[in-house]
């Protein structure tokens, strides 16, 4: 994303922190008006938002500050420079700064795979595991649906757990008296309370838990074992997950390196594939 616009500048400022859905709501009004930002009062911001007032106190204590009116004072202190970059015609819609900072995440991820250790070390980990749970809660259920998806083709015994309930500890004891050695995880905001409860279980039971998490400093962080990091975007009313989703898809190919018959169940695939008719050519 451009450093230089508004809405850029706000964009940031919301950027690393875990903002309830009424405090979210704000923070994409105050993108969506951010060269007004700077001079709407608590009462004007929380009309536009279609919020309590209490709301904008409570989302400016959120993002560090003593309250709105210090927030305020930053966001003029801040608008001289904005103004000028936006003469310069630096500016982007919504949208658009959506995707920049997809674009901004996806670059970050690219500077920490330059030591591919970690990765290496997690393929290695996830192709060991006979079987391999993988477990993803509510946001996060679709990233360890589609890591399974893959996974299955290459490892000979997958399972995802994407539902929470009295069941899901049952289901990680029972993929560990089965030989489990290890357990995936992703772990997106909001974070489930299930997830850091079944990341506990997993390793009170010996598991070594490889976690994907938006942060270094997610709530799973203090129960994994190797956490990587691959920051979302939160410019949206929803959050955006392109680097966890790539960096899931970096870890298969990790754990494919790992399975030295990957290529050839890949393979047998493919020709059942064809002799079925599964897909339109």
């Amino acid at each position: 994303m451009s450093g230089s616009s508004p809405a850029a500048r706000l964009q940031r400022l919301f950027e690393g922190h875990r903002l309830t859905p009424t405090q979210r709501r704000i923070a994409h009004c105050m993108v969506r008006r951010a060269s007004d930002a700077p001079f709407l009062s608590s009462v004007e911001l929380a009309e536009l938002a279609g919020v309590s007032q209490p709301s904008v106190t409570r989302f400016a204590v959120a993002l560090g500050f003593d309250g709105y009116p210090a927030l305020r004072r930053h966001l003029r202190e801040v608008a001289p420079a904005d103004a000028e970059q936006e003469e310069a015609g630096e500016t982007y819609n919504e949208y658009q700064q959506a995707v920049r900072a997809e674009i901004e995440n996806l670059q970050h991820l690219s500077e920490l795979l330059a030591d591919p250790g970690p990765v290496e070390r997690a393929g290695r980990l996830l192709a060991g595991s006979r079987p391999l749970p993988v477990l993803g809660l509510r946001a996060a259920s679709s990233q360890a649906r589609g890591f399974g998806y893959f996974a299955a083709k290459v490892h000979p015994d997958v399972r995802v757990l994407d539902e929470g309930g009295s069941m899901l500890l049952d289901r990680i004891d029972s993929a560990r008296r089965a030989g489990a050695t290890a357990l995936m995880c992703f772990a997106l905001p909001r974070h489930p309370k299930e997830s850091v409860e079944a990341l506990a279980h997993a390793g009170a039971q010996g598991l070594t838990v490889v976690t994907v998490a938006d942060s270094a400093f997610a709530p799973v962080a203090k129960h994994s074992d190797l956490l990587l990091p691959a920051a979302i975007g939160s410019g949206l009313s929803f959050d955006t997950v392109c680097a966890p989703m790539l960096l899931g898809r970096v870890l298969l190919e990790a754990m494919c390196d790992e399975l030295p018959d990957a290529q050839a169940r890949l393979e047998e695939f493919d020709v059942r594939a064809a002799a079925r008719g599964l897909f339109v050519e």
